[in-house]
């Protein structure tokens, strides 16, 4: 029979948002919990989130802010630990926070609040964390699984994989999670950098540098997703909470269609101008729409110049399309390295959407990130987190 150091009821690998959650509420229970955290402290990706504010949470948050292969699976968990009880927790911690655009949440001093509270509740529920502990060697055992850090040998009745995905390498992120999973035979929806900025091929970049700063709210469709928030031109290509967003609906080889102005019937207005004044020229004109730079880089781009009067109702036209839907073709993203989250992951048809347990691994568990739910920027992400680790948390 096989000796191990310390046996817990609850070991979760990973000390974020996800985890931490779970370690919580397994540790209401009367559970006996443990957090392996690789890095120096616990919740990094908190820490940076929001502009250093953490946006945690929207209280628009609804299952259709996510994307998956089974768009159905996150309802559970969402449905019985949604915003209004996050937000409780954070009332109850006397944090002060604000409502900024589209009902996104953000702490009013620091997002060290959120991770103070966190601990602080860890504490109540007597969890232990250890941190810059890597598990290795995770196998099954008689009582449940068992692994080791550096000098200690653990085994755990549940096991909770709350290490997240990929996305921002310079966290300490990386796919272990994944690769946790593909040892237990669970299938992988291959993941991708999400929320994350778009790249374009040499001559659009070369344009594009002279708009690098430009922001203007926008309309970006991909397909039939489409989003009303603001795009930011780059030295590498188009950023932005619309561009972001639009990015975990983008696959290789797809079109986006952007509509510059999407108040605005640019052809009218722009017919309407050379009306009433015909020598206007047609860049000074559609500089009241749009910010003068982009204003002038349409017209060139187009190749339409010179006063209204000049042009034909096409070639105003020619431009307006450019307007109102301008066609790109991405040729990738950032990848990892700037994205804020991953698309894809542990296949949700391998989970119990109540309890995020492996459907054949009784006692293994995946919540957070690493799960292939993504949701939409603006908070969702965090509420997948809060939501899922709430959910294992019940029964670990």
């Amino acid at each position: 029979m096989t000796q191990y150091d310390t046996k817990y009821d609850v070991a979760i690998i990973g000390g974020g948002a996800a985890g931490l959650m779970c370690a919580i509420e397994a540790g209401k229970r009367g559970r006996s919990v443990v957090v392996i955290e690789s890095g120096k402290s616990v919740a990094g990706k908190i820490r940076i989130s929001g502009g250093g504010r953490c946006n945690f949470t929207n209280i628009h948050c609804r299952p259709s802010n996510f994307y998956s292969e089974n768009n159905h699976f996150c309802k559970s968990a969402l449905k019985r630990y949604g915003p209004q009880e996050f937000i409780r927790m954070v009332e109850n911690h006397d944090i002060a926070y604000h409502e900024k655009t589209l009902g996104q949440l953000f702490c009013d001093n620091s997002a060290n609040d959120i991770i103070t509270m966190l601990v602080k509740e860890c504490d109540w529920a007597g969890v232990k964390i250890k941190t810059n502990e890597m598990a290795e060697n995770i196998k099954k055992s008689e009582v449940g699984y068992a692994f080791n850090i550096s000098e200690e040998a653990i085994e755990c009745a549940s096991l909770v994989i709350a290490s997240g995905g990929p996305s921002i390498p310079k966290m300490g992120a990386t796919g272990f999670g994944y690769d946790v999973a593909r040892d237990f035979k669970l299938k992988i929806v291959d993941p991708v950098p999400a929320l994350v900025p778009l790249t374009f091929g040499e001559d659009f970049i070369f344009d594009f540098r002279d708009l690098a700063g430009v922001a203007v709210d926008v309309r970006v469709k991909c397909a039939k997703t489409a989003f009303d928030e603001a795009l930011l031109f780059t030295h590498k290509g188009l950023s932005g909470p619309a561009i972001l967003q639009i990015s975990s609906y983008w696959r290789s080889g797809m079109d986006i269609i952007v509509n510059l102005a999407p108040n605005n019937n640019v052809f009218e207005e722009l017919k309407a101008v050379k009306e009433s004044s015909p020598k206007q020229e047609i860049h000074t004109a559609l500089s009241a729409i749009l910010p003068k730079r982009l204003a002038i880089y349409l017209c060139e781009h187009s190749k339409v110049w010179g006063p209204l009067a000049d042009l034909s109702h096409k070639k105003i036209q020619s431009v307006a399309d450019q307007v109102n839907a301008w066609q790109l073709k991405p040729n990738g993203t950032e990848g990892f390295a700037t994205a804020e989250v991953t698309r894809g992951g542990v296949s949700t048809h391998e989970l119990s959407s109540k309890t995020m347990e492996s459907n054949r691994n009784p006692g293994l568990f995946f919540i957070g990130e690493v799960v292939d739910v993504t949701g939409h920027l603006g908070g969702f992400n965090f509420q997948w987190a809060w939501a899922s680790g709430h959910a294992a948390g019940q029964y670990v």
